[in-house]
């Protein structure tokens, strides 16, 4: 008994000199009891070094090992290691281990890994960029049902399975969005404006856009423009949503003298009736 004591009171010594406050320990111990169990020199220790390498500071290392410390247990503690050496020797950037860990880290308790880690490389993304992440994300913390409901959706609208990955590899943070945010845009986009859905896969960030605050607004301007034969019939229906707002007003309205002030009337309404449901908490679609 006294020297299972002992072995506690080496743990939380260690933890103490690692930043730790007694808060944080009883956290700890908390959400993982059995971390009391596990070996001080061969599991805490270089599990710690590990998570700190990547995570930088010995304050990150122990608030991710409190929110995730089911997912470093013992018994997923050799898997998690080797999954986090896996995708750094896979050549995934460190701020994107960094990323996992602390958002993610059920992706290293994954026993086929290597083969979602080869999937999205095989997509086209390399593993050393910020897009990979997403793209892993996408692939590996989604459901293959939710993924192919998804992909479903966009057929639904005219799209093909090459066009969907083919955006997909363009904007990975397509497929994050839900099935809902897809089904309003694509149904105001085609059912409210008449526009073509393909135009979507020109600018797939449309689908990350806030559809009150961004695209009904600014579809509204250009729609306007069209009919009244100010904006070429074959221009691009998306590039006017990728301006930040300043240009997008410069361009879009106030560059029409006559028409400007009911153009800026039109966006202004959309937009505090935007503001108007977020302020009294709507449903609202970001």
């Amino acid at each position: 008994m006294q020297l299972s004591l002992k072995n506690h009171e080496i743990k939380f010594e260690f933890f103490l000199s690692k930043g730790a406050s007694s808060s944080h320990i009883i956290s700890l111990i908390t959400s993982n009891p059995r971390i009391l169990l596990i070996s001080l020199e061969k599991r805490i220790i270089p599990l710690f070094e590990l998570l700190s390498r990547f995570l930088k500071t010995n304050k990150d290392a122990i608030l991710c090992l409190i929110r995730h410390s089911t997912a470093f247990s013992m018994n997923s503690y050799h898997l998690t290691v080797d999954n986090v050496n896996l995708m750094s020797d896979f050549g995934v950037s460190d701020s994107t281990v960094a990323k996992f860990l602390r958002t993610r880290p059920s992706i290293f308790g994954s026993k086929d890994l290597i083969k979602s880690l080869e999937e999205v490389k095989g997509l086209g993304f390399d593993p050393s960029l910020a897009t990979f992440e997403v793209a892993l994300k996408a692939k590996k913390c989604m459901s293959k049902t939710l993924w192919d409901e998804k992909v479903d959706t966009f057929k639904k609208w005219g799209w093909s399975d090459e066009a969907v990955i083919q955006t997909f590899q363009l904007q990975p943070n397509m497929m994050l969005v839900s099935i809902d945010k897809i089904n309003l845009l694509m149904s105001f986009w085609v059912n409210q404006l008449g526009w073509n859905s393909l135009a979507l896969t020109k600018l797939p960030q449309m689908f990350c856009f806030s559809l009150e605050k961004r695209i009904i607004p600014r579809a509204l301007i250009v729609q306007f423009l069209l009919m009244k034969g100010l904006r070429k019939k074959n221009a691009s229906l998306v590039v006017p949503f990728d301006y930040s707002e300043k240009m997008f007003l410069s361009k879009f309205v106030f560059s029409f003298k006559e028409e400007s002030d009911y153009l800026l009337k039109l966006y202004e309404e959309k937009m505090k009736h935007a503001y108007t449901m977020e302020n009294n908490g709507m449903p609202f679609t970001n």
